[in-house]
C-alpha cells in the first residue's frame, strides 16, 4: 500500500546549475590577495607560517629576499623539507649538480619521489623557476588530481604542452587564480611561498579542525531491515567505495555482501520475500531507475526492468505473494506510469492497470488490489475509486491547487481511508474518509501551527496509534497510551534524540529503533521491552564525536511584510557568536522545508567557523496552505526577500559580519544563490550554486517527460512562460548578470534530468563573455546532486577553499 516509493519527491524538481563568476579585477596568477588586503601583507603571512613550520629559513632557500625570483634549486630544497623526504640513495641524476650541496640532495630526493624527472642531463639549479615549472612541481609533489573544475587561461597557448594540465590543476585547486597564467614569468620567493601555503591547505586548516573527509565519508552501516520472517537482517555498508547490501543471519556475527555495485551506491532496498531483496539504481544520476533483485545468499542478482529510458516506482510489495510485486513503469509512454505485476523469478510483466494519461499514483487495499488512483492535470486532482479490480475507476473527490487530499491507508475493512487533507482548513489534518458516502467522517488529529505529516499505524487492526507532525522539531501525538508509555521510556534513556521504530512496534518484545539528533548522525539499537535494555547495533558515523558538533537552534523572525519566518541557526562551537562569517543555506524544492536533525554540510561549515542560517521561506511546506501559496510566482521576489530579511536579522542581532555573508544552496537553493547575487549584490560577498536554475524560461522547456502531468502546477506556482514571460525574465538571474559583483562557484552534474546542464552552461558563458572568471565544476557521471563519494569530496574541498578565500581572508 505504498504510493510511488521509488519516485523522487517532486519538490526536488526545481534545480539547475549555473555558472556565475566573480566580477573582480583580473590579476595575474600567483598574486591574488583578498579584497582590501595588500598582496605583500598576505604573502608575508604565508612566509611567516612556513618559517614557523620549519619549511623555510631565509638563508639556504633565499626566503629573506621575498621579491626576488626563486631558483629551481631553492624550490627543491623547500619541497624536500615539506615532503619530509630522506636523503636519496643516489645523487648522480644530473650533470650540473655538485655532490654534497643542499640542492643536489633535494633534487635527487625529489627525483626518487617522482616529482622531477630526467637523467644524465642538466637540472639548472641556479636558473629562475618559471610559473609553468612551478605548476608541475606543486602538482606532482602534492599529487593534485583533476577535480573537473573547468580551468582555462587566456594565454593557455603559451604554456608548454607538458605543463598545461598542471597549470590547470593549480587553478582547479584554488592555488592560483586569474585569467592569465604568464607561463614563462619567473616566480618570486613570495609567490612560491603563497602557492606552497595553499597547496598545503594551510589557508583553510585550523588547529583542532575535524578533517573534511570525516563529514562526508560513506556511512559505516545503515538502513537496517529485518526479513519478513525475522530470520535475516539486511543493511547497507561500503565496499570498494560504494554502498552495497549486506545480509546477516539473526544470531550470527558475520554478514555476507550480496551485491557488487561499483558505479553507483545502493541507497535503498526492500524485502520482496523472506529470501529476496529488491533495490533501485540509475546510471550516472540520470534518474532512470531500474529495479534489481538479489537472493539472500547473493545469487540471482539481475535487472528486472531492462528497458531503455524507463524509471520504476514500487506500488506494493505484495507480501502475500513472494514471487510478485506491483510496480509503476513508464515503459509504454515516458510521460506516464502503468501498473504492472512483476514476476521476480522470470521478470515477466503483466499489465494490472493501464494509465489513461493523467494518473499520477496508484494505491492498493489490504488485499493488494488496486482500488485507488490519483489523477491530476497539475491544477485539479481527483481521487478515483473502484470497488473491485473488474470495475472502472470513478471520480469521488476533486481538489484544486490550494487543496490537498492524500490517501495513506485503508481501514481494516477496506471501506474507508486514512488520509491527510487541508480541505476546509489551512493546515493538513489526519482524517478518516468514507468511500461509500464520499465524505470525510472524522478529523482524527489537526493542528493550527503546522501540517500533520503522517501517522504510526497499529498494524494488527489497521488503526492509528499516533499522529506525526513537525513544528521546530518532529512530534508525536499518541492515541495508543500503552505505546506512548513505551516511547516516553525510550526518550528518558535517549535524551535529546529523535526516535523512530524500524519495521516493528515498541509493544513487541524485541524491536529495532533509530535515534539521532542535530549533533548525532544516528545510532541503531535493539530494544528489549521486558528488560528495558538498549543494545547498540551500529552507528552511522562512529568517527564523529557528538560533543564536537554544533547545536542547530530553531529561530524565527518577521519578514518585511509581516510573515513569521521560521528556520534554524547553527553557530560554530566554542566561538564568540558575534561578527561571524555567515552562510545563508536555502533549501531545495522550493516546496519542501528544512527540518531539525543532523546535516553533514551544516556541521562541516560550522566547524570551519561559519554561522549557518537555514530559512523556511514562504512557499515551504509544513506551515499550511496560506504560507505555501504565498510563494506562488514569487521566485526572486518575496521568497528571496525572506532570505534577505534573514541576513538583516543576523546583522541586527550582531551575529553576522555584514562584509562576510555568503550564500550556498542546491536545487532551488542554487537558484536562490544566483538570485541573491544578482538582485541583492550588496548583501553577499560570495556564492556557491549547486545545480540551481539560472533561466526560468529554458528551465520550463527541459523538465523530464514524467513531470508532464505537473506542468500546469509549475506554471501556476512559478510562472507561465507565455503569459508571464516578462515576469520570468525579471526573475531569471541569466538576464541580470551585469549586476553580479561577488565571486561565484558553480557546480553541476552533466546527467541532471531535472535541470539541464545548459542552465549552468549559459550563465557561465554569459559571465565569461564579460571577462569574468568562473570556477565551474562539471561532473560527467553525476545528475541532480553528486552521489559518488569521490565527487562529493572534490566538491566540498573546492567549496572550502573558495569560501575561505572570499569570506575569511577578507578580514586579514
Amino acid at each position: 500500500m505504498k504510493l510511488n516509493r521509488f519516485k523522487k519527491p517532486l519538490e526536488l524538481a526545481l534545480v539547475a546549475a549555473l555558472g556565475l563568476t566573480l566580477l573582480l579585477p583580473t590579476v595575474q596568477a600567483g598574486t591574488v590577495a583578498a579584497a582590501g588586503t595588500s598582496t605583500q601583507v598576505i604573502q608575508d603571512k604565508y612566509i611567516a607560517k612556513l618559517q614557523e613550520l620549519g619549511f623555510v629559513n631565509g638563508t639556504t632557500d633565499g626566503m629573506d629576499q621575498r621579491t626576488t625570483p626563486i631558483t629551481r634549486g631553492e624550490a627543491a630544497i623547500i619541497l624536500q623539507k615539506v615532503l619530509e623526504l630522506p636523503t636519496p640513495d643516489s645523487v648522480t641524476g644530473f650533470k650540473d649538480l655538485k655532490p654534497g650541496l643542499p640542492e643536489t640532495i633535494a633534487v635527487n630526493a625529489l627525483k626518487e619521489k617522482g616529482v622531477v624527472g630526467g637523467a644524465g642531463g642538466n637540472f639548472l639549479p641556479n636558473a629562475p623557476l618559471t610559473q609553468e615549472q612551478m605548476a608541475s612541481l606543486i602538482v606532482r609533489a602534492f599529487q593534485l588530481q583533476n577535480n573537473d573544475i573547468q580551468a582555462t587561461y587566456s594565454d593557455a597557448g603559451k604554456i608548454a604542452k607538458y605543463h598545461r594540465a598542471d597549470a590547470e590543476r593549480l587553478k582547479q585547486h584554488f592555488i592560483l587564480e586569474g585569467n592569465q597564467f604568464n607561463p614563462k614569468n619567473a616566480v618570486t620567493h613570495a609567490e612560491f611561498a603563497q602557492a606552497l601555503y595553499r597547496a598545503l591547505n594551510l589557508d583553510v586548516a585550523e588547529q583542532g579542525n575535524i578533517p573534511l573527509e570525516d563529514f562526508f565519508r560513506l556511512p559505516e552501516q545503515f538502513g537496517f531491515q529485518a526479513s519478513p520472517d525475522g530470520k535475516y537482517l539486511a543493511f547497507l555498508k561500503p565496499w570498494n567505495n560504494r554502498i552495497n547490501i549486506y545480509v546477516q543471519k539473526v544470531g550470527e556475527k558475520e554478514a555476507t555482501r550480496v551485491t557488487s555495485a561499483t558505479e553507483r551506491d545502493i541507497y535503498y532496498f526492500s524485502w520482496a520475500s523472506d529470501t529476496k531483496l529488491i533495490y533501485p539504481q540509475d546510471t550516472g544520476g540520470d534518474e532512470n531507475y531500474h529495479l534489481y533483485s538479489v537472493d539472500v545468499d547473493g545469487t540471482d542478482n539481475k535487472d528486472l526492468t531492462p528497458y531503455p529510458k524507463v524509471t520504476v516506482m514500487l506500488i506494493d510489495d505484495l507480501k502475500d505473494r513472494p514471487d510478485e510485486i506491483l510496480i509503476g513503469l513508464n515503459k509504454r509512454d515516458p510521460r506516464i506510469f502503468d501498473a504492472y505485476r512483476l514476476n521476480l523469478n522470470s521478470g515477466e510483466l503483466t499489465l494490472a492497470a493501464e494509465n489513461p494519461g493523467n494518473i499520477t499514483g496508484w494505491m492498493t487495499d489490504n488485499d493488494s488490489k488496486i482500488r485507488i488512483a490519483i489523477s491530476s492535470d497539475g491544477i485539479v486532482s481527483s481521487l478515483l475509486y473502484r470497488e473491485t479490480e473488474d470495475q472502472p475507476f470513478k471520480p469521488l473527490l476533486t481538489t484544486k491547487l490550494d487543496e490537498s487530499f492524500s490517501p495513506l491507508m485503508f481501514t481494516e475493512d477496506n471501506k474507508q481511508l486514512y488520509a491527510l487533507s487541508n480541505i476546509g482548513r489551512d493546515t493538513s489534518a489526519l482524517v478518516r474518509y468514507d468511500l461509500a458516502s464520499n465524505k470525510i467522517v472524522e478529523t482524527i488529529y489537526e493542528r493550527t501551527d503546522s501540517d500533520v505529516l503522517g501517522f504510526i499505524p497499529n498494524k494488527k487492526n489497521k488503526t492509528i496509534a499516533a499522529a506525526i507532525y513537525e513544528t521546530d522539531k518532529q512530534g508525536l501525538y499518541f492515541f495508543d497510551k500503552e505505546l506512548e508509555q513505551e516511547y516516553r521510556k525510550l526518550e528518558g534513556k535517549l535524551p535529546g534524540m529523535q526516535i523512530s521504530v524500524l519495521g516493528g512496534s515498541l509493544l513487541e518484545d524485541q524491536s529495532m529503533i533509530f535515534a539521532g539528533s542535530d549533533r548525532s548522525y544516528g545510532t541503531y539499537y535493539n530494544y528489549d521491552r521486558k528488560s528495558g535494555e538498549l543494545k547498540v547495533l551500529a552507528k552511522i558515523a562512529p568517527w564523529l564525536d557528538e560533543e564536537r558538533m554544533a547545536e542547530k537552534k530553531p529561530i524565527s523572525y518577521q519578514s518585511r511584510d509581516g510573515l513569521t519566518i521560521h528556520g534554524y541557526l547553527t553557530l560554530p562551537k566554542g566561538v564568540d557568536p558575534t561578527n561571524l562569517p555567515v552562510i545563508i543555506n536555502p533549501h531545495g524544492g522550493p516546496w519542501s522545508r528544512d527540518s531539525w536533525g543532523f546535516s553533514p554540510e551544516v556541521q562541516f561549515l560550522a566547524s570551519r567557523g561559519y554561522a549557518v542560517l537555514q530559512v523556511n521561506f514562504r512557499g515551504s511546506t509544513g506551515y499550511g496552505k496560506k504560507f505555501l501559496e504565498a510563494g506562488n510566482k514569487e521566485w526572486g521576489k518575496a521568497m528571496q526577500n525572506d532570505l534577505s530579511d534573514g541576513v538583516q536579522w543576523l546583522i541586527k542581532e550582531g551575529i553576522a559580519d555584514p562584509k562576510r555573508v555568503g550564500i550556498y544552496g542546491g536545487s532551488y537553493g542554487g537558484y536562490a544563490t544566483l538570485a541573491g547575487l544578482a538582485f541583492t549584490p550588496e548583501l553577499y560577498a560570495a556564492g556557491v550554486d549547486y545545480v540551481g536554475v539560472s533561466n526560468l524560461l529554458t528551465f520550463m522547456e527541459t523538465i523530464p517527460p514524467y513531470w508532464e502531468s505537473e506542468r500546469a502546477m509549475f506554471y501556476a506556482r512559478v510562472g507561465d512562460p507565455v503569459k508571464d514571460k516578462e515576469m520570468l525574465m525579471a526573475s531569471s538571474p541569466i538576464f541580470h548578470v551585469d549586476q553580479i559583483r561577488a565571486p561565484l562557484f558553480v557546480v553541476q552534474g552533466a546527467n541532471d534530468p531535472r535541470v539541464n546542464q545548459a542552465e549552468s552552461d549559459q550563465i557561465v558563458k554569459a559571465l565569461q563573455a564579460r571577462g569574468v572568471e568562473v570556477p565551474y565544476m562539471l561532473k560527467a557521471n553525476e545528475g541532480h546532486g553528486f552521489a559518488n563519494v569521490e565527487n562529493q569530496l572534490d566538491f566540498y574541498r573546492a567549496m572550502e577553499k573558495f569560501l575561505n578565500r572570499h569570506l575569511k581572508q577578507q578580514q586579514e
